[in-house]
């Protein structure tokens, strides 16, 4: 397997010094994002496109510093109701598959979006309880007049420029688990469209890892390496806590669109650096039935973790990988 890093965690780094940080660690693969939720820098997106740059002179510095480029991340919501957010990560997305394609990746990382529940909808729902006939509704424009028109036209896209794109199964969108995966396989007739294996979201819905994979089978496209603590106040809030609260101080930005609410303290579940979860023991049972769907996958590790630095971080995250896969 080639086990690498996202490298959203290094964007204070030029890339040739993020690649050595990668390579430092013992890791061989490196994702690079495209756009989306965060910005691009370590990937000039547009003189790619433009033919400003020929991809064989981007490429030169992972050679000379031998480290792998194994895929492109453009996580966003490309079917948010925003007027400018929704088009402009669909944008992301279709840009990526085209600089993927000229660059040979293979692998384009993203999220499967979320759209309003009604027409005409300003905000994006997440409708994941229908009971009641509404909610089902809901859904229903949510699939059939919004994601399945947009994601046959993806199909095609990577089928023309001969890439798979790996979707998240994150809450908050309408892929979140298998089975919402393989519905949208199945309504789009996509070849093409298949899973990207976050642990990470499905480890605080309740759902098994290595069971999904067995699930999915070859659906699986690529991997991520990133964990979840289950925090005791779990026990009396359960996964779905909504006690955020507004930022209003230094606020984050996702795409200069959107601000990051504050975590709960006393919170039901963290996302952590690999092995601050889950011992060695489930990262190997983790990796192992990814061999089995294609031995030269990627899993690049994702640093969440606000416990500990950047490099600190990807330090214990590597050291776990790496003997799992030992």
């Amino acid at each position: 397997m080639k086990l690498g890093v996202y490298t959203a965690i290094l964007h204070d780094r030029p890339l040739r010094e993020a690649l050595e940080v990668i390579a430092s660690l013992g890791l061989t693969g490196a994702e690079i994002n495209a756009g989306g939720f965060l910005p691009a820098p370590h990937l000039p997106m547009e003189d790619l496109l433009s033919g400003a740059l020929e991809p064989a002179d981007y490429l030169k510095v992972f050679a000379e510093t031998g480290v792998t480029l194994t895929g492109l991340n453009a996580n966003g919501n490309p079917l948010d109701p925003d007027p400018v957010a929704g088009p402009r990560h669909a944008t992301d997305l279709r840009n990526a598959i085209k600089v993927a394609g000229l660059l040979g990746v293979r692998r384009v990382v993203t999220m499967s979006g979320l759209p309003a529940g009604e027409p005409g909808g300003r905000t994006p729902a997440w409708n994941v309880y229908p009971w009641h006939s509404a909610y089902l509704d809901s859904l229903e424009y949510q699939w059939d007049q919004v994601a399945v028109p947009f994601w046959q036209e993806i199909e095609a896209l990577a089928a023309e420029h001969g890439v798979k794109v790996c979707i998240e199964m994150r809450p908050h969108n309408l892929v979140f688990n298998p089975a919402t995966l393989k519905r949208l396989v199945k309504r789009t007739n996509a070849r093409h469209i298949g899973a990207e294996m976050d642990p990470s979201h499905l480890f605080w819905q309740g759902i098994d890892p290595v069971a999904a994979i067995k699930d999915l089978g070859p659906l699986v496209f690529h991997a991520a390496a990133k964990d979840t603590r289950i925090n005791e106040r779990c026990r009396i809030n359960g996964v779905l806590d909504d006690r955020f609260t507004r930022v209003t101080d230094n606020p984050v930005g996702l795409g200069g669109l959107w601000t990051l609410n504050r975590w709960p303290t006393e919170s039901s579940w963290d996302f952590v650096a690999v092995g601050r979860g889950h011992d060695e023991v489930f990262w190997r049972d983790f990796l192992d039935p990814l061999r089995d769907v294609d031995p030269d996958m990627a899993v690049n590790i994702e640093h969440e973790d606000t416990e500990l630095g950047q490099l600190e971080g990807l330090e214990v995250a590597a050291r776990t990988l790496r003997a799992a896969n030992s």
